[in-house]
């Protein structure tokens, strides 16, 4: 493919000046005094973010020991590409599976997360290595503002343009009709491919399906009551970064560009949050993972772009049109935000699996790669019923 539609692969080599910048900045990090709270056994105390004896180690191990060549090659393993669509470059990875009965499946990321979630569990979809098992091509793109896809220099890159965006790169990718999986954003994303465009979308997959709380609540169960609760308290308590994102993404912007020790605090504290742990985060995803994202947050300088996001995509539920094409829904226990089944289905009115697994949080792939990558085995490996 030749012009502006072409697909360009990408071999990521960061030059060893901005990694010794980086390392620099490190070094030199000026740290906030220790947290005034403490708990009764001396452990971590998270509530007033996170805590300075953990900052401290996390960025020493970042300066003397963390290794970015490690994940880069990662990376380049894995179909590294770029292209440009409506005028942005896209940045992806790109898999495609040696099964001649594999589908394509797009797999779209979410906040503060990248294209290292979904390259966690690509190889386990693409080659999942019993031929009794469904195979997917695996196409992984990054937001816009996110990762190595562009900037956008004006407003309007919101869910629904991306998505008409995943369209497109599909279909320079040779995939006509394909999956679609997500959570976060890339739940948003997901939802609005099948609303724009279900010729183009089999079915779908998320583990946020975000819903509004109608005025109605019907008649909960214990469970469904519990998770609403703890939603509402998350709203109530756990959203402040949503609010300064959605509404001064410039302000914050310039902290998370400029000092890699804010950025690395601004995303410790949600995947702390948002995990599933009993109060070790490294239990849930190991410090090098935690790190992988940040670094490619700090070597793409996209703090201030991927805030932007929020806002443009706020209020979120503006565009909460019902989705008809099949879906399918798998709760992780220690995700911060789980809505009951009946209020699900008011929008995803073609719901075909529902599934509440027994571990993980926000970041599933990170967290339990095994089991994601089976929910979505499930979801895709045809009808499944109702009540699965």
């Amino acid at each position: 493919m030749t012009g502006d539609h072409a697909v360009r692969p990408l071999q990521l080599a960061v030059p060893d000046a901005e990694l010794d910048d980086l390392r620099d900045r490190l070094r030199r990090a000026r740290f906030a005094e220790r947290e005034t709270v403490t708990t009764p056994d001396g452990s971590d105390d998270w509530r007033q973010g996170p805590p300075l004896a953990l900052v401290r180690d996390l960025v020493a191990y970042w300066a003397d020991a963390y290794d970015w060549r490690r994940v880069e090659a990662e990376l380049n393993a894995h179909g590294q590409a770029v292209t440009e669509v409506d005028g942005l470059d896209v940045h992806f990875l790109h898999v495609r599976s040696s099964r001649p009965d594999a589908r394509p499946l797009v797999v779209t990321h979410g906040w503060p997360s990248s294209v290292i979630e979904p390259l966690e569990v690509i190889d386990r979809l693409a080659e999942p290595g019993s031929p009794d098992l469904p195979a997917f091509h695996v196409v992984a793109p990054s937001l816009p503002g996110f990762g190595f896809s562009g900037r956008p220099t004006s407003t309007g890159w919101d869910a629904e343009r991306t998505a008409d965006a995943w369209v497109e790169l599909m279909r320079r990718l040779g995939y006509e009709r394909f999956l679609a999986a997500g959570g976060d954003w890339g739940g948003r994303v997901t939802a609005a491919l099948g609303t724009r465009r279900p010729d183009r979308v089999e079915a779908l997959h998320t583990f946020t399906p975000y819903v509004g709380e109608p005025a109605d609540p019907g008649q909960l169960t214990e469970t469904e009551q519990r998770w609403v609760d703890e939603t509402r308290r998350f709203w109530r308590f756990g959203s402040g970064y949503s609010l300064e994102q959605s509404t001064r993404p410039q302000t914050i912007g310039y902290g998370l560009v400029d000092s890699p020790v804010a950025l690395l605090t601004w995303v410790l504290d949600k995947f702390w949050a948002w995990t599933d742990h009993t109060g070790d985060v490294e239990t849930a995803v190991g410090r090098d993972r935690i790190l992988d994202t940040v670094t490619l947050y700090w070597l793409s300088a996209t703090g201030a772009s991927s805030a932007r996001f929020y806002w443009e995509n706020f209020p979120a539920n503006r565009a909460a049109r019902p989705v008809d094409v099949p879906t399918a829904v798998t709760i992780f226990p220690g995700d911060m935000e789980k809505l009951p089944r009946p209020w699900v289905e008011q929008r995803f009115t073609n719901l075909t699996s529902w599934t509440e697994v027994e571990r993980g949080g926000h970041f599933p792939m990170l967290e339990v790669p095994d089991l994601y990558a089976e929910s979505l085995r499930h979801a895709f490996s045809g009808p499944q019923a109702a009540d699965a």
